[in-house]
């Protein structure tokens, strides 16, 4: 598959690496204004074009446009490149509200192209071996899910602090790996109610600004209870704390990260006072979700109907912003 790259900042690079490293992909343009940054891109893609911005990327004749630019414009690059006929990989948050989200959804449908979304942690290890535990029933009836992602630094890049421009803060950034990994896990049941509470610098949220704190509860369609927790710069003493928990009347399962890392994932099972490991670092996770949607596109997919729950979760958000 010809690809082209619209922003090769560290994780636009890191996933055109893992792509790359399929052999099903030929990285055909890059467009990236930085030049430090489009000259560590042209090293992983040497017979790349780097041509300026989207107009000329779409005109170089790729099959596919993987986006990886601030969160403002994914919605409406994403829309411009379907209807250009390219199948599209983008970024996390696909778009800032569910509206923008399901415009970008429509948009690949009317094209029928396939449409990634870059929510990693479904394809990591301990996932893998947690879901299935939940789709059998070895857990029983999941009544409860507790979701954390406290960030001790918070983004590096002043865009992520203007609600206008990347949509909110913590939750949007980070809450909603942990609401779209719950609602796939549990099989889609409908959100029936949301309450939450915003803060930002240890006060409740003020217009103008994003949450650097957030705390929400979500019921969902058969009794499910969801509990999210995130944050941007908390004193956690550590530099991330991360985890799924699902609890069910025949047991339990968690995801929780090691020592703090960003990247190392432990899944167990608990059974009363008991846990019993189901996988262990290391896991080399962060691409999978990318090379997932290059392996279905190069085997012909095209518009996947399980895009609508996209919507689903940029919905939960937007019931958690209260708009």
């Amino acid at each position: 598959m010809r690809l082209g790259f619209l922003g090769t900042g560290w994780i636009g690079r890191h996933r055109m690496a893992a792509m790359a490293a399929t052999g099903l992909a030929e990285i055909v343009a890059v467009a990236e204004p930085d030049e430090p940054a489009a000259a560590e891109a042209l090293k992983l893609a040497p017979g790349a074009a780097r041509v300026a911005g989207l107009e000329a990327l779409l005109a170089t004749g790729c099959d596919a446009v993987v986006i990886a630019t601030p969160s403002a414009a994914h919605a409406e690059q994403s829309i411009s490149a379907l209807k250009a006929g390219k199948a599209v990989f983008c970024q996390k948050p696909l778009g800032r509200t569910a509206a923008e989200v399901s415009a970008v959804v429509e948009a690949a449908r009317e094209a029928d192209r396939l449409l990634g979304v870059d929510l990693s942690y479904r394809h990591t290890a301990a996932m893998e071996a947690i879901r299935p535990l939940m789709a059998g029933g070895a857990l029983g009836h999941v009544f409860g899910v507790d979701l954390t992602f406290h960030n001790a630094y918070g983004p590096d890049k002043s865009w992520f602090y203007d609600p206008a421009l990347s949509g909110g803060g913590c939750v949007v950034d980070l809450g909603v790996h942990l609401i779209d990994l719950a609602l796939w896990s549990l099989g889609w049941p409908a959100v029936e109610r949301v309450e939450s509470r915003l803060y930002a610098k240890g006060a409740p949220l003020a217009g103008g600004v994003c949450e650097d704190y957030a705390v929400a509860t979500l019921d969902l369609a058969g009794g499910t209870v969801v509990r999210l927790a995130c944050s941007w710069g908390l004193q956690a003493g550590r530099d991330a704390v991360i985890a799924a928990e699902f609890h069910g009347t025949e047991g339990g399962a968690s995801l929780r990260n090691v020592d703090g890392s960003f990247y190392d994932l432990r899944a167990e099972r608990h059974l009363h006072t008991r846990a019993e490991p189901l996988a262990e670092p290391p896991d080399d996770w962060g691409g999978r979700a990318a090379v997932d949607w290059l392996t279905r596109l190069a085997s012909g997919a095209r518009f996947d109907p399980e895009a609508a729950h996209l919507v689903t979760v940029a919905g939960a958000i937007d019931a958690i912003y209260g708009r």
